[in-house]
């Protein structure tokens, strides 16, 4: 199989199981995290430090949060079983500016929880497999992408950046943005990052046998876990998040 084939299948493979991969990074960065706190080989986290990983995480939420709402239907969702979906070629709002503004976005989410663990080691390994394992998912999907649109995605691709945003060339979307749609999609977004931030946070308390815990990540556990189950339910038994989006 030719290397251009074989990058092409690896890449379909690792994006029906892509989020597989934060729960592996999540554990590693966990079992990093542990370790150098048992060695005392780190300092403890400032709060302002603590606050800064967080805001990292959540820019990459805001940045997902931002491409989902202004974008049409069947793309840049979440599907895995079914593999690529693409009815239109999205190129306006974010998408004029970067191509991969999703996995752009999980970058952020996940480089938050990575800076906590304080190693220079774990980071600099995150950012490098980050990057080898979304190369092969970026690579199937703009092949799937130029078989679909042809000459319209290769003109977009060739004045478009693949991952480091171009700002000056920012157009206005085409679509207005969709709170639903963002609800149904990212709902679970801002719970996984507090309940990340609290269980790293209360672990590296519990080892150094500290009882002063960074309260605003439990209540912010707490008050997003409330909404996700509140929204969860409401997506289950009305159609009120229901749009032709």
């Amino acid at each position: 199989m030719a290397l251009k084939e074989e990058l092409e299948k690896q890449g379909n493979w690792l994006f029906k199981y892509r989020s597989i991969l934060p729960v592996g990074i999540l554990f590693v960065g966990l079992v990093v995290f542990i370790e150098t706190n048992l060695q005392q080989t780190i300092t403890d986290c400032t709060v302002y430090y603590e606050f800064f990983c967080l805001l990292v995480s959540l820019t990459g939420l805001g940045i997902r949060i931002y491409t989902v709402g202004h974008t049409p239907k069947n793309t840049s969702g979440r599907n895995t079983v079914e593999g690529q979906v693409a009815d239109t070629l999205n190129t306006t709002g974010i998408y004029s500016v970067v191509r991969h503004p999703l996995y752009l976005g999980n970058f952020f989410m996940w480089l938050g929880p990575a800076l906590l663990t304080e190693s220079i080691w774990f980071i600099m390994s995150f950012v490098l497999f980050y990057w080898i394992y979304y190369e092969r998912i970026m690579y199937a999907e703009e092949q799937f992408l130029e078989r679909k649109f042809g000459t319209v995605y290769k003109e977009w691709a060739d004045k478009v950046p693949v991952f480091i945003p171009k700002l000056e060339m920012f157009t206005t979307s085409s679509l207005s943005f969709s709170i639903k749609k963002v609800i149904r999609k990212e709902k679970n977004g801002l719970f996984a990052v507090f309940l990340i931030f609290m269980v790293f946070d209360l672990v590296g308390e519990l080892i150094k046998r500290h009882t002063h815990y960074n309260i605003l990540f439990v209540i912010g556990c707490l008050l997003t876990m409330v909404t996700y189950i509140v929204l969860k339910i409401i997506k289950k038994r009305t159609s009120y998040l229901e749009n032709n989006r």
